[in-house]
């Protein structure tokens, strides 16, 4: 060049070389050296200047730069530097009449081991000595640099020339006011916690490790990545804040690796600077073995295809990177460029890098025989990812910004008509760094690039899943697509058929507690996280139909839960009915006690006249045999389908008849003792005998029970009710008795009414006559009495069907009691000692 230096090279030596060492000693993963330069560069940076010349380009302009070493994290910048600065100087409408070169600032791209020959160009205006740079004219050319911020950032102080930072967008580099020069090509990462926690969803994953660098970064991305975790009830297994100094980061280093080892979180989010303490846990975690799901950026695509890292460490790496455009001229450039007209000796960087994983210098006897004719040779062999990593497509991006920044300063010189000689050289940078920042173009994909608003645009991403072969081969496979700034519900797109690197199809798991299946619900557990529960069955009658359900459901009245208690089935209709065996057997019973009743009463009606009949008050006796045939055929109303009818006369008829024949016993035991006690009754008394006064015992008694009754129906009356509790998956349909109190009171008066008799009688066992049915009436109240005290705490223990057959068993036993006790013994007598009621026949003629 005439006017301006062909190359202008600044050589910074590095603060810090990272160098994988023996991994015999656990805490011995990577060796940090301090050098003299306080700089901080890291080795893997990359640094160019832009700038622009008249004169046309010559192929073997870079052949003065010999034995220049690259590391593969570097290469593919410079690739796209080639082939950026080719495709532009070959646009006709892109700085026309002009040719774009760049330098490279050689201290961050080269290799640390290596040693880089000093170029001595022999323009006379330039000099070039080590970490010195002396020009004739103080230009602007712009300063392209990534991709470590850190680096950008402490050269960014001592420089005032303007610099596109082509690394991860980071919020340091986006402060204006305190670096007005700097420009960030890359889109900010506001929606990366969302679309992590959105994939976490779609997976499944609820228990979740994070790992962050100590720095405002990546504090900041946590307390996103928080809020939105809680958001969406996942939660947090541990987070390791991994401090940015090597010697703070040892002191606490078995304190992380016991986390991460322990912890059941299958599935870890990092998040960080690479080249940093981040790094060193990420080798010291591949050596203690453990087995993660990773949930990254896409700059850590790097680690994961290096070949140390085996297929055991990795169950697959998922990273979220910004959507690039495919550039298949990229492709083909790297296809069929000609290395030996560019000044890097690219393949035997690569070549050397992973074969050898050092230095050429160290193994030049080694690389002899490693000769190649054509790039398509040594891409084929080295494996090259010919897609573009999102650095490398950032950087694209920044050389045609710079390019577009510098088409515009031109067309102003041209308008202002500067010299010619000063074409092409600018020196106001407050005026480049203006330009470059409000830049809008379209670049060659099809992609609009607005410099001014990387910050604020809703930046969609591809989602790779990356697997990890022994011997150096990674595959980096698209798995789907986060859009942010659409519908929540169409805002993730995941294939259908992952594979992971454990193999299949299944997807791992990630989970503090298993998930609670239907027919249980979740119990948390104190002071956990609201991830981490315990499994219980759904109560009694309750259903739960989905897996992790806090709350089971009660199934309505008329259905119940099945054995799995999953769903909720229809109840039977059940109530005591005549097909029921025990229906049959009581309305049978009943029937036949009704019918021996009604046969004992023709028996007394035919032998009215016997001794033994008319000695027990005939009438009576009638009138307490045909209560007993009404107290047995009550009882059949208990007995099949209820209705409201049946319901009311249940209660009210048996309360009734049983009255009349509990009063009908006491009036019969009255009159016992009036005959037999009043040795010498007056006329009154004799006439109160005779009278049947005694008689009117039974509809007094009876009227009582009648106002009882009629006070019960009126107050709280029976009605039909539904139990679902005595009998699994049915109905069972019953009688209410509506007011408790009213039928204890109501029983409570009938066993009044017997333990009366009961006295009276046991009082009368004694006196003296053949006929003397005193006895067997105290036996009639002892069973009725036996039979209703036990049937009250038996009643009160059974429910549905069981309770009904309680109080029908109640009612024929107090009935049968009565029938036996009184009757039998006269019946016994009258059919089948008929001698002896005639033998006293013949007795009581003759007293008289």
């Amino acid at each position: 060049m005439k006017k301006l230096c062909a190359f202008t090279i600044s050589f910074l030596l590095l603060k810090f070389s990272i160098i994988l060492c023996c991994l015999t000693e656990p805490l011995c993963f990577w060796r940090i050296k301090n050098s003299e330069d306080n700089d901080g560069v890291m080795r893997s940076d990359c640094g160019f200047f832009l700038w622009t010349t008249e004169e046309p380009i010559e192929d073997n302009l870079y052949n003065k730069i010999i034995d220049f070493r690259i590391p593969a994290r570097s290469y593919e910048f410079f690739l796209v530097m080639f082939f950026a600065t080719d495709e532009i100087n070959k646009n006709p409408y892109l700085l026309p009449n002009m040719s774009l070169m760049f330098s490279i600032i050689v201290g961050l791209c080269q290799d640390t081991l290596g040693v880089l020959d000093i170029l001595y160009s022999q323009q006379n205006n330039i000099m070039n000595f080590i970490n010195y740079i002396c020009l004739k004219y103080e230009i602007c050319d712009v300063d392209i640099r990534g991709p470590s911020w850190k680096t950008s950032l402490k050269l960014a102080v001592h420089s005032g020339t303007p610099k596109v930072f082509f690394g991860p967008f980071n919020p340091n580099l986006s402060d204006h006011d305190q670096f007005p020069y700097v420009h960030q090509v890359a889109t900010k990462d506001t929606h990366l916690s969302h679309g992590m926690v959105t994939l976490m969803l779609h997976f499944r994953w609820t228990w979740i490790g994070v790992v962050i660098s100590d720095d405002d970064q990546g504090i900041q991305f946590f307390s996103d990545l928080k809020e939105e975790m809680q958001s969406h009830e996942i939660c947090l297994a541990f987070v390791n804040v991994i401090p940015e100094t090597l010697q703070t980061y040892l002191t606490k280093a078995l304190i992380y690796d016991k986390q991460i080892m322990t912890s059941s979180a299958k599935v870890v989010i990092i998040y960080g600077e690479m080249n940093s303490t981040l790094e060193v846990s990420f080798r010291r975690w591949e050596y203690l073995g453990a087995q993660r799901i990773w949930i990254t950026t896409s700059q850590w695509d790097v680690i994961t295809n290096k070949k140390e890292f085996s297929l055991d460490f990795f169950h697959g790496t998922v990273t979220f990177a910004h959507q690039v455009c495919e550039m298949t001229k990229f492709r083909n450039f790297m296809q069929t460029v000609d290395t030996n007209k560019y000044p890097i000796n690219i393949s035997e960087s690569i070549l050397c890098w992973n074969y050898f994983n050092c230095s050429i210098s160290k193994n030049r006897n080694k690389m002899e025989h490693f000769k190649f004719n054509n790039t398509l040779e040594w891409t084929a062999l080295h494996k090259y990812d010919m897609a573009l990593s999102e650095e490398g497509y950032n950087l694209y991006n920044a050389v045609y910004a710079v390019a577009h920044t510098y088409h515009e300063l031109i067309l102003q010189q041209v308008e202002t008509q500067i010299p010619a000689e000063n074409k092409g050289i600018f020196t106001d940078c407050q005026q480049v760094s203006s330009l470059l920042k409000t830049r809008v173009f379209v670049n060659p994909v099809g992609e609009l690039v607005n410099m001014n608003h990387r910050e604020y645009q809703c930046a969609e991403y591809d989602i790779f899943i990356i697997w990890n072969f022994p011997q150096g081969f990674g595959l980096k496979v698209k798995i789907g697509s986060y859009f942010p700034c659409i519908p929540p519900m169409q805002q993730l797109h995941i294939s259908e058929d992952v594979e992971w690197a454990t193999g299949g199809t299944l997807v791992p798991s990630s989970l503090c507690s298993v998930p609670c299946t239907a027919g249980f619900r979740k119990i948390h557990q104190k002071e956990t996280a609201d991830c981490c529960f315990d499994c219980v069955q759904c109560p009694e009658n309750e259903v739960s139909n989905e897996t992790d359900m806090e709350q089971c459901v009660r199934c309505p009245d008329d259905k119940y839960a099945n054995l799995e208690q999953t769903h909720c089935l229809q109840r039977a209709v059940s109530f005591l009915s005549y097909e029921d065996s025990f229906g049959l057997a009581l309305g049978s019973t009943a029937l036949s006690f009704s019918a021996i009743t009604i046969l004992v009463l023709f028996t007394f009606v035919k032998y009215k006249d016997t001794p033994i009949v008319k000695a027990n008050n005939c009438i009576l006796s009638y009138i307490l045999l045909i209560s007993l045939v009404f107290c047995f055929l009550c009882s059949l109303l208990f007995i099949g389908h209820p209705n409201q009818a049946t319901c009311i006369l249940q209660q009210t008829t048996f309360g009734v008849f049983f009255t009349v024949a509990v009063s009908t016993v006491l009036a019969k035991t009255i009159t016992v003792v009036m005959a037999f006690k009043l040795t010498t009754p007056g006329r009154r008394m004799r006439g109160m005998l005779t009278s049947g006064a005694p008689n009117l015992v039974i509809p007094l008694c009876t009227l009582i029970q009648v106002v009882l009754c009629g006070i019960w129906l009126v107050m709280s009356p029976p009605f039909i009710d539904r139990d679902i509790q005595s009998e699994h998956g049915k109905i069972v349909i019953i009688c209410n008795k509506g007011s408790v109190i009213a039928f204890h009171v109501v029983l409570g008066y009938l066993g009044f009414l017997a333990l009366g008799s009961f006295i009276v009688a046991f009082l009368a066992r004694e006196l003296p006559d053949r006929f003397n049915e005193a006895k067997f009436l105290t036996f009639s109240m002892l069973v009725f009495c036996s039979v209703w005290i036990t049937f009250l705490p038996v009643y009160h223990s059974t429910r549905g069907k069981i309770m009904v057959v309680v109080e029908v068993f109640s009612i024929l036993a107090s009935s049968a009691g009565l029938l036996g006790c009184i009757f039998v013994p006269k019946c016994y007598v009258i059919l089948v000692r008929p001698d002896s009621n005639f033998v006293q026949k013949c007795k009581d003629k003759l007293l008289h």
